[in-house]
């Protein structure tokens, strides 16, 4: 089992996309990096924190490699989008992969953005930075699109799980 978080504008489509991919075991929609201890979706949207909406994404590497989930996660998102995705606008929008101090895959995350990036003309602006801390979201953003599935997304959700 792997951890991963990742940062893709509004943390309820991101969520919904990999709940919807398989070899995704559990997922769950907050804060990192933030400036200040446990963070309010208020705080976050008014700018009072530095952090972005993210989420923390358990997988097994065995069903969904590493490689292949960081592919899914660049081609669901505008990774030329500076602190926007979407119709979302702001710095908790901004786009990242977030590592635990340590984390072996550091290299393969920078490695993979470095490569993308020679292939584009366009500046990439997904961070790729040590994961400070994570704080999770308050109980009704955890699941948002399950719960109303009519609620707003900027990431077409596929129908079915990713193969």
């Amino acid at each position: 089992m792997a951890n991963i978080v990742l940062a893709g504008g509004c943390f309820w489509g991101l969520e919904e996309y990999f709940q919807r991919t398989e070899g995704v075991l559990e997922t769950q929609v907050g804060y990192a990096n933030s400036n200040i201890d446990h963070p309010s979706y208020e705080e976050v949207c008014a700018g009072k924190s530095k952090a972005a909406e993210a989420v923390k994404i358990e997988y097994d590497e065995r069903i969904l490699p590493t490689q292949k989930l960081l592919n899914i996660f660049y081609s669901i998102i505008d990774p030329y989008s500076y602190f926007r995705q979407g119709m979302d606008i702001g710095r908790q929008y901004r786009t990242g992969i977030y590592y635990e101090p340590g984390d072996e895959r550091k290299a393969l995350f920078l490695k993979d953005k470095e490569d993308r990036q020679k292939q584009s003309t366009r500046k990439i602006w997904v961070e790729v930075e040590p994961l400070d801390n994570f704080w999770p979201a308050e109980e009704y953003h955890q699941r948002y699109l399950q719960k109303n599935p009519g609620g707003y997304c900027h990431i077409p959700l596929p129908d079915k799980v990713e193969k």
